[in-house]
C-alpha cells in the first residue's frame, strides 16, 4: 500500500486537494481534524492536564486557555507539541493499519506540518499543493478572523513554500480552478497506478 503525504502552507488549497483525493476514493487521514478530536476528548484532557491543568476542567481541552499559557511561557509550546504530536502519531499509525488491512491501494495523510515534524522518513510519496504568494494572501485574507498581522505570524512558523517544493515528489500549482485541481490530482494517481 502507497503512503502518500500530502502537505501545503496556509491557503495553498491542501485542504481541498484532500477532498478531491477522498473523492477519488482514497481513504484520507487528516491530521488538523483528528488533533480537534483529541482536544475535545477526555484523552486530549488528559494529555494536556499535567501541562496546563485550568485547561481541562471539563473533560476536554479549552484552546483559548492553552493558548494564554503559552504566551505566558513559550517554551511551553514545544513540550505541548512533542505530546501531541506523538499521539496523532499512533492514530496515524492505527489508521494506516486499519486502511492496509481494509485492502486499499493507498492512504494519503493529509498533514500541514509534514516536514517541520519530520513525518517525511514515513512516507512514499509526497504532493504538495502550492499557489503564487499572491494567490496564497488573497485567500488566507478571506478567511474569518485573518488580518494581515496574524498571516504573517502563521507564515513565518511554517516552513517556505520553496523548501517544501524543493522536498516534494510532485507539487500540485493550485493558481486557478478547482476543474483545474482535480485534472492535476487525477493525472498523478493515474501515472502513480492508483
Amino acid at each position: 500500500m502507497m503512503v502518500i503525504g500530502l502537505t501545503g502552507s496556509i491557503a495553498m488549497g491542501k485542504s481541498e486537494a484532500a477532498k478531491v483525493l477522498a473523492h477519488y476514493g482514497l481513504p484520507i487521514f487528516d491530521s488538523d481534524a483528528e488533533v480537534h478530536r483529541l482536544y475535545d476528548s477526555e484523552a486530549g484532557a488528559t494529555l494536556i492536564r499535567p501541562f496546563v491543568p485550568e485547561a481541562t476542567a471539563h473533560g476536554r481541552v479549552d484552546r483559548k486557555l492553552v493558548t494564554e499559557a503559552v504566551l505566558k511561557d513559550p517554551a511551553l509550546l514545544s513540550r505541548l507539541e512533542k505530546q501531541v504530536h506523538a499521539e496523532i502519531r499512533k492514530r496515524r499509525d492505527a489508521f494506516i493499519a486499519h486502511t492496509k488491512a481494509a485492502g486499499a491501494k493507498a492512504v494519503v495523510l493529509d498533514i500541514p506540518l509534514l516536514f517541520e515534524t519530520g513525518s517525511e522518513k514515513d512516507m512514499d510519496k509526497i504532493i504538495v499543493v502550492s499557489s503564487r504568494p499572491e494567490v496564497q494572501r488573497v485567500r488566507a485574507l478571506t478567511r474569518p478572523g485573518m488580518t494581515e498581522e496574524r498571516l504573517n505570524l502563521i507564515l513565518a512558523k511554517q516552513m517556505a513554500d520553496s523548501e517544501k517544493r524543493a522536498r516534494a515528489d510532485v507539487v500540485v500549482e493550485n493558481n486557478s480552478s478547482l476543474e483545474d485541481l482535480k485534472k492535476s490530482l487525477l493525472d498523478i494517481l493515474q501515472v502513480w497506478g492508483i
